[in-house]
């Protein structure tokens, strides 16, 4: 006999709305207070949305990265980042990196002459043969204008889909799914104005990501809430919902645990470079789990859900003889 894992109980009758004031209303305090955390203490910028300086070494020695970092360090000089660059073009003696280096001091400068020396002599006391092929520098406008571009790029996103959920289902779904994906945005955004973590390109890749990770959960609750309002048309509105967030509880958590499950060893042992990432991943599919559950049926359940619309005959059920009826959300 086949051996089968179960983590979750494949029927449920939970009460999903019995703490709704908690649920729900805890929800949208931590997002309200998120919004004004943006704002104050503030988000804590990377390179990307504050300017700095990027220089690209290069030896003939093996890169080590900790070693560069470590001595990087001593010269205090904000928020670093360095990584390996990889090209086939390379030979086997050739051994590029790229660090990268926030603005310097109140004015958002980038670094001058002087400092890059520092900054050259402080390598080369982990490795004599490194040399500084390039330099170039990115000031406090265009980081102002991508902040801006990363700003709109979200919002699209977020437009687009509600515009889907609304083509699929029906408004009060776009509108319910919309209210849980900002909900799920700026608690991972407030997550990382508490912990200060730095915001970069990088972590707006993963709030995009996280969007199209969340908005998966809520069409699979939504699917089957649109079939069981056909299904039991004399039940009311709340326990038809809760009836469908029941039956797609399981497929929930076995989907969140499974994404965690290749999420958390990148968390640990991933490294700096994509540590930012992964942790607004980890954080993102656990609320992504709450909102599809405690947020977006009951945004849909105080919009209402119109059950007297005008139906009409599957041509397919008719060509068998069968009349069956599907709603106008099917056309």
């Amino acid at each position: 006999m086949a051996f089968r894992l179960k983590l979750a109980p494949v029927h449920t009758n939970f009460d999903f709305f019995r703490h709704q004031i908690l649920t729900l209303g805890g929800a949208s305090l931590l997002t309200v207070l998120s919004i004004f955390a943006m704002f104050w203490p503030g988000l804590n910028f990377g390179i990307d949305f504050r300017g700095g300086t990027t220089i690209r070494t290069e030896t003939s020695q093996p890169l080590d990265i900790g070693k560069y970092r470590s001595a990087l360090e001593t010269l205090h000089l904000g928020d670093v980042v360095i990584s390996e660059v990889f090209d086939p073009a390379f030979g086997p003696d050739q051994h590029v990196a790229t660090v990268r280096i926030q603005a310097q001091g109140d004015s958002n400068a980038a670094m001058d002459g002087a400092a890059i020396a520092r900054v050259t002599e402080a390598l080369r006391t982990v490795d004599p043969d490194v040399k500084v092929i390039s330099t170039e520098s990115v000031g406090p406008k265009v980081s102002g204008e991508l902040i801006w571009t990363a700003a709109w790029s979200i919002l699209a996103t977020l437009v687009g889909i509600m515009l889907y959920i609304w083509l699929r289902f029906e408004w009060q779904f776009g509108v319910g799914t919309g209210i849980a994906l900002i909900h799920d945005l700026f608690l991972t955004i407030g997550l990382f104005v508490v912990f200060q973590l730095k915001v970069d390109l990088t972590i707006v890749a993963a709030l995009l990501t996280l969007l199209g990770y969340s908005v998966n959960d809520k069409v699979v609750v939504f699917d089957r809430l649109r079939e069981n309002l056909v299904k039991y048309k004399s039940m009311p509105l709340r326990e038809v919902m809760n009836l469908s967030v029941n039956e797609t509880l399981s497929r929930t958590v076995v989907t969140s645990v499974t994404t965690l499950l290749a999420l958390i060893p990148l968390l640990v042992l991933g490294g700096d470079v994509i540590r930012g990432f992964v942790f607004a991943m980890v954080w993102g599919v656990l609320i992504g789990t709450y909102s599809s559950i405690f947020v977006a049926k009951n945004i849909v359940l105080f919009l209402g859900v119109n059950r007297n619309r005008d139906r009409k005959i599957d041509p397919a059920a008719k060509l068998f003889g069968d009349k069956v009826e599907v709603a106008d959300a099917d056309k």
